[in-house]
């Protein structure tokens, strides 16, 4: 079972955070996509649930944008419960009775892996902007030194999404005989032009914002929370959808009778967004925003494969056959169902094993991460039929006292 805490601690301190870390590239530099080479480092990770014997029964679960490691553990910044607590645990559709469950901090991150904010050894001060420009495929591959370090050839399940479900993708096409089943949810096989946007708005945002001291702020003893804080707000409206904000909010006013003929919260939306905003400066890091943001830009699957996306595919079909779930949701505007079918498309050119869900919610990009029975339905059916193929049961549970 997890740990838990109540206590509040430090996101500028990686040893203040709980959880479990490794120093990886000690031996070797981990060369990354910009032909920089990153190492050692470290990588802030949590488990769940119980090795198996012969280390089948792995579970990867890789976390988007602004997540974490915390799955299921109490938040130790924001003292919010665990991201995934309704899909993970035991019982639950990735049962920790069944499965032994990983999530790794990402390269770049900013709660205990090695980032932006950490400190570089070559000169004592935080990496600020001459840490190197990351990928996702380098995110995966410090992931995929992270899985060898514990042992384990290749994990029954990676799933994620949004950007862990570009993580997903790419262990699928890096790594497939590392995957014995892959779960990408709410993602595409490449950035479009429009998020591209609105991620350039996000880290102009902070970039304009004095306190970012062109990326030196932590030197500076300062911090570009304002920045940062719309960033977030922007970043936010992409992962609602116009009926989910209509149903929540509507145009109604905040704590007040009439409207207020200024610039303050006049509505419930904007009390909201601001909210949002003065949240999130709290546990992450506004240099990690803009490493993250651009390495999901960077993404695109085909372009290394001559542009053909059943070509990046074709190892995870005939010839090391990866088992595929997608999951897109009606709603969202950001990854439309459009962006799945077209993985879908080019898994089956290759005919690879795949199946796929369109789940019908008004929830927008985030009802992976909120109360949605048909999607964790899925979720289980899936898993549980992968799990049956490879002979995975489930450990009995002790009866209650």
């Amino acid at each position: 079972m997890p740990a838990s805490t109540s206590a509040v601690t430090d996101p500028a301190d990686p040893d203040a955070l709980p959880g479990q870390r490794v120093r990886l590239g000690v031996d070797r530099p981990m060369r990354l996509d910009s032909g920089l080479e990153l190492g050692p480092f470290t990588v802030a990770f949590q488990t769940y649930g119980t090795l198996n014997e012969d280390r089948s029964n792995a579970v990867l679960i890789c976390h988007a944008l602004t997540g974490d490691h915390y799955v299921l553990d109490r938040h130790p910044v924001t003292g919010k419960p665990g991201w995934w607590e309704m899909l993970v645990g035991p019982g639950r559709p990735v049962d920790t009775d069944r499965y032994f469950v990983i999530c790794s901090n990402v390269i770049g991150g900013c709660m205990g892996t090695t980032g932006p904010k950490e400190t570089d050894p070559a000169t004592g001060a935080p990496y600020g902007l001459s840490f190197p420009v990351i990928t996702i495929a380098d995110m995966v591959r410090a992931q995929k030194l992270l899985v060898d370090h514990l042992g384990i050839e290749q994990l029954f399940c990676v799933i994620g999404g949004s950007m862990g479900g570009m993580q997903v993708l790419q262990w699928a096409v890096s790594y497939p005989e590392s995957v014995f089943c892959a779960v990408p949810i709410a993602a595409a096989a490449r950035h479009s032009a429009q998020n591209i946007a609105f991620h350039e708005v996000g880290r102009q945002a902070i970039m304009a914002d004095p306190d970012w001291c062109g990326g030196a702020y932590l030197l500076e003893g300062k911090r570009p929370h304002r920045g940062l804080a719309v960033a977030r707000m922007a970043a936010h409206v992409t992962y609602l959808s116009e009926a989910a904000l209509h149903r929540k909010f509507g145009r109604n006013l905040q704590d007040r009778a009439a409207l207020s003929y200024g610039f303050d919260a006049d509505f419930q939306v904007e009390s909201y967004l601001r909210h949002q905003g003065i949240s999130f400066v709290e546990r992450f890091d506004a240099n990690s925003y803009l490493y993250i943001t651009r390495a999901m830009d960077y993404f695109d699957l085909a372009a290394d494969h001559g542009g053909s996306l059943p070509d990046a595919f074709r190892h995870a079909g005939k010839a090391t056959p990866v088992r595929f779930c997608l999951v897109s949701f009606s709603s969202d505007w950001l990854f439309p169902t459009a962006e799945s079918r077209a993985i879908v498309h080019a898994l089956n050119a290759v005919a690879a094993n795949v199946s796929f869900v369109e789940v019908a919610t008004d929830k927008g990009h985030d009802a992976f991460l909120l109360d949605e029975p048909e999607f964790h339905q899925v979720i289980r059916g899936f898993l549980e039929g992968c799990a049956e193929h490879r002979g995975l049961t489930a450990r009995r549970r002790a009866p209650a006292a």
